[in-house]
């Protein structure tokens, strides 16, 4: 058993025919990038906040910006008890393929068997991975928002948190976990930006609005239960930067995540923001591919408006005017098949271009607690289990 919560087996817990695709449901994810080059004998005890629970947990490992196959020779899941450490009993060695050592090739990524044992919803798992190898490009998410904790050499079996003296605010070759739920459970997979990963948000209290959707999702009875976060701070649609663009990382982030029934679109503020020309017929072009692409795939597609951000400093009466064009077309219909209104939730009543102080994380275009909860709140959860036949 994985000792997350003790059970005679798998079988025992959700008989196979009572669960979801072979593949499962994600639990969790955070897009990868682009980091720094990695360290050859390192070990990262990585912190991540399920959302669905269920049984045979697997983790996805990438190797998606390596620029030479990435050997991990140790890679253990258990429960976080504080801190770096592990509730006694917990921590269980993952395998791939029958095997204790993967090797991830340069660009892929790689799922781990599943293990046996129930991981409840809204459990802080705790993913141990050492490689002897690493070095080149590694791949991560820079900004988790989440204390995780690093060492040098290979202590991933322990439970004491004793040897994790590296604090470390960035997720390692980790992207994304997945557990056997009841059958017809699905999961949303939300492509953003910084606002969907969590600026301005309280670190290590999951309280990104993406964390607030999902313990809605939790109390309520809907097939949806899975949120997969792929946010990436700074991202845009249509161009490459921090990250690849939304267009460029829709396959890996989103189509290939076990479970996803929808896609929830909240970009667009980094394209226009930067005075970099890019219209608003260009930023209708770029979302109607994605949900062109995700339709082709069988998912629905959720857009939201682009929230206000007056008093950034990249704000003006021109990227002012393609924000409220695109927010008409996207209000209007026929680009998704559902529609959140975040401006509506967000913006001052006295001007409608500036965020209301209220919900205003400070930099006047990122939210605060309060409004990552007000944003979670205002999506229509029957919205997120739409009919995919087509």
């Amino acid at each position: 058993m994985l000792a997350l919560v003790a059970c005679r087996s798998e079988a025992a817990e959700v008989p196979a025919e009572a669960t979801a695709d072979a593949d499962g449901v994600v639990t969790w994810a955070a897009s990868a990038d682009r980091m720094g080059d990695g360290v050859a004998g390192r070990s990262y005890r990585l912190v991540v906040h399920t959302s669905v629970g269920g049984t045979g947990v697997r983790v996805r490992l990438s190797n998606a910006f390596g620029d030479r196959p990435l050997t991990l020779d140790s890679v253990y899941a258990g429960i976080q008890r504080q801190g770096a450490e592990l509730r006694p009993g917990s921590n269980r060695r993952l395998a791939f393929d029958g095997a204790p050592t993967v090797t991830v090739p340069a660009g892929g990524t790689v799922w781990s068997d599943p293990l046996p044992g129930r991981l409840p919803a809204a459990t802080n798992l705790v993913v141990s991975l050492h490689s002897p190898d690493a070095g080149g490009p590694a791949s991560g998410h820079w900004m988790a928002l989440q204390s995780s904790y690093a060492t040098q050499g290979d202590h991933t079996a322990e439970e004491s948190g004793a040897a994790w003296t590296i604090p470390t605010g960035s997720w390692f070759y980790l992207d994304a976990v997945s557990v056997r739920a009841p059958a017809g459970t699905g999961a949303v997979a939300v492509l953003g930006d910084s606002i969907t990963d969590g600026w301005q948000s309280t670190a290590d209290l999951n309280r990104r609005w993406p964390d607030h959707l999902a313990r809605r999702l939790q109390r309520t009875d809907t097939a949806v239960k899975g949120v997969a976060n792929e946010g990436i701070a700074g991202n845009k649609v249509l161009t490459d930067g921090p990250g690849q663009s939304a267009l460029n990382r829709l396959e890996r982030d989103v189509l290939t995540q076990p479970g996803v029934r929808t896609v929830f679109v909240f970009q667009g503020v980094n394209d226009i923001k930067a005075h970099t020309g890019v219209t608003a017929d260009d930023l209708i072009d770029g979302y109607r591919e994605i949900a062109e692409r995700a339709h082709a795939a069988g998912k629905c597609v959720v857009g939201a408006t682009i929230g206000p951000f007056k008093g950034w400093s990249e704000w003006g009466p021109a990227a002012e005017a393609v924000r409220q064009e695109v927010n008409a077309a996207i209000r209007a219909g026929g680009v998704f098949d559902a529609v959140t209104d975040f401006d509506r939730v967000l913006r001052s009543p006295y001007d409608p271009a500036r965020m209301s102080p209220a919900l205003d994380g400070g930099d006047h275009i990122h939210p605060n607690d309060k409004g990552m909860q007000a944003m979670a709140d205002a999506v229509d959860l029957t919205s997120l289990d739409c009919d995919t036949a087509r």
